[in-house]
């Protein structure tokens, strides 16, 4: 195509200019354009330009140690960064906390639809996502420190309702992944784990005058792609870079290829290993018993991942489906920095799409991490202190599914625990309570989920609670643990009590539950 440029990496960086919005594609470890990143990275330290980009991006994308949107740390590289999740990109966060830059957190659903707003040259994406959170005008504003000014997520009334505006914005260059180019330019996507929001993108940012640039893995002839595999038109691009394959891992930290989670191959889920017992699968053992036949279910990162395993284990999950906000839907969802992909997926999705359904109540059971709680039910999982991790889609799932489920340990730093005969033993409690007066900054409204009556449940290795009414209860308690002394006296505040139970003693057995009877 008249226009179309294979260049290498380094060339490729030189097409930002001082002062782009430049969008990355990428799902924490997986379809993250590191060749591309890493190039610009190396140009800014060399020269100094480009600097004062704009940096948005809708899933966290890096390992924690350096890759992803963390190639963007640098003193003067960039003035704002509008981001999804934070907690994979220290660095960045760190400046954000300083003040360095001006930083906003977004719901991550809300960033994929609002590229596909900003293509259709829309003013931006109306919803109702992030009201009564920090997210909310009213309350934050989505902004993340002091020298961060601009409102760009405004109040409105439609109809009588109140609803969230986030405004569109013009892109200049983005930088996204495929697995292969053709000559044309059209890009595949078959070796990746998911497509997530590259086309969204792509079309926001030809449609915006910017300049689309795709790493892949090998350029072949045209006509060799099948047409219905191309996820990237080749109108819409710019500029093609063939990347080494250390910029081009499956997921970061990845040994090889696993064709099961592109589809290409099933596999045996008796082959998959089952997590041993502790605090963790202690917790997701829990929750697993709210696992209902023919529901469609999402998992969180962190503890809520564990859930999968253990219904593989229990022999029960085939009889709901599981789903992933990168888009996959059916399987069993990977976790760690293989998080967002699913073995032996049903069907993979636009992430945009997959959050349409998620907004829109399609989910029948979310199990989320739990970071803090208050009296009021809220949750945050977005910001502790001066550590930044980010809401992700986390907003858009717990806000609309049918029932939201927050899975984590009673209290965190250091917790120590072992099962005997059926009981808990603490061995060592942790150093930092989780159940607080009031939380840091508001992911998940209790005040929200009460006004749309939506059930919501809290899961600890020891306890359990239930938000109602009238406020927070709690339900049940681990056999072997002292009321007063292992919770009560560990809150900040004392929750409501009526009829509190005793949590199933097979939970804390190291042997099959038997959930599948």
């Amino acid at each position: 195509m008249m226009g179309l440029r294979f260049l290498k990496s380094s060339k490729a960086a030189e097409l930002v200019n001082e002062g782009d919005v430049i969008v990355t594609s990428g799902f924490v470890g997986s379809l993250c354009a590191e060749a591309l990143t890493t190039a610009l990275e190396n140009r800014f330290q060399k020269t100094g330009h480009p600097n004062d980009l704009t940096l948005v991006y809708s899933a966290a994308q890096g390992d924690g140690k350096g890759k992803g949107v963390d190639h963007f740390a640098h003193e003067g590289f960039v003035k704002r960064v509008v981001g999804g999740h934070w907690n994979l990109s220290p660095e960045l966060g760190k400046m954000a906390v300083e003040n360095r830059i001006e930083a906003y957190n977004l719901p991550q659903g809300t960033i994929s639809q609002l590229y596909r707003d900003i293509a259709g040259k829309r003013i931006g994406t109306i919803t109702h996502v992030g009201l009564n959170t920090f997210v909310d005008p009213r309350i934050e504003g989505g902004k993340l420190n002091d020298v961060t000014r601009e409102d760009i997520v405004k109040l409105i009334d439609i109809e009588g309702e109140e609803k969230l505006f986030y405004k569109s914005f013009d892109i200049d260059v983005c930088f996204l992944r495929g697995t292969y180019a053709d000559k044309n330019g059209n890009i595949s996507l078959e070796r990746e784990v998911a497509t997530i929001d590259v086309l969204s993108i792509a079309q926001a940012c030809k449609n915006t005058g910017g300049t689309v640039v795709v790493q892949v893995e090998k350029v072949v002839d045209v006509g060799q792609l099948d047409p219905r595999l191309v996820k990237i038109p080749g109108i819409y691009v710019d500029a093609v870079v063939v990347a080494e394959p250390e910029y081009h891992e499956q997921f970061f930290g990845c040994s090889g290829f696993d064709p099961a989670l592109t589809g290409e191959v099933r596999i045996p889920l008796g082959d998959i290993e089952s997590p041993k017992l502790n605090a963790r699968k202690i917790i997701a053992r829990r929750g697993a018993m709210e696992l209902e036949p023919d529901t469609v279910v999402n998992l969180g990162i962190g503890i809520p991942e564990v859930i999968s395993a253990v219904a593989n284990e229990e022999g029960i999950g085939e009889y709901m489906t599981m789903t992933v906000e990168a888009g996959p839907i059916g399987g069993v969802p990977m976790g760690g920095s293989a998080f967002g992909a699913c073995i032996n997926a049903e069907s993979i999705i636009d992430e945009a799409y997959q959050f349409d359904f998620y907004d829109g109540g399609g989910t029948d059971l979310a199990f989320l991490g739990l970071a803090q709680a208050d009296k009021g039910g809220n949750i945050n999982v977005s910001k502790f202190g001066s550590r930044i991790a980010g809401c992700g889609g986390f907003i858009n799932i717990t806000q609309n599914a049918k029932k939201v489920f927050f899975c984590g340990t009673f209290t965190a730093g250091g917790l120590k625990v072992e099962t005997e005969n059926g009981r808990l033993k603490i061995i060592q409690e942790g150093k930092v309570p989780k159940f607080l007066d009031k939380v840091e900054q508001i992911t998940f409204s209790g005040e929200y989920a009460r006004k749309i009556r939506q059930p919501v449940m809290y899961i600890t290795e020891r306890a359990v609670f239930e938000l109602k009414n009238d406020g927070l209860y709690l339900t049940e308690i681990a056999p072997g643990v002292d009321l007063e002394k292992d919770i009560l006296d560990l809150m900040g505040f004392r929750p409501k009590m009526d009829k509190v139970k005793t949590m199933d003693e097979r939970i804390f057995c190291d042997k099959l539950m038997g959930l599948k009877k």
